[in-house]
């Protein structure tokens, strides 16, 4: 499984679902950089993506998004090869 790394905040129910999904892919570990708890990562994330919401998701160095697009990157089955190892 790749590395999977999820901007969150506690209570964001959009990141649960994404956390759910991606456990239901296979993925065991997820590195959540919780930016509810450390405001200096919040404005990394916003850095990095553009974006100020929650989650902000990456696999591997692939920005995937929010959980809408790891959904739709999912449904038209994007998803598993990008979760394989890259050798």
């Amino acid at each position: 499984m790749s590395n999977v790394k999820m901007y969150t905040t506690q209570v964001c129910p959009f990141c649960i679902r994404a956390k759910s999904l991606l456990k239901q892919r296979g993925v065991d570990q997820i590195e959540e950089v919780r930016i509810d708890l450390d405001p200096a990562q919040r404005d990394t994330m916003m850095q990095i993506t553009g974006r100020r919401t929650v989650p902000q998701i990456f696999i591997g160095e692939t920005h995937v998004g929010g959980c809408d697009e790891l959904i739709a990157l999912d449904q038209r089955g994007g998803l598993m090869p990008l979760l394989q190892p890259q050798g």
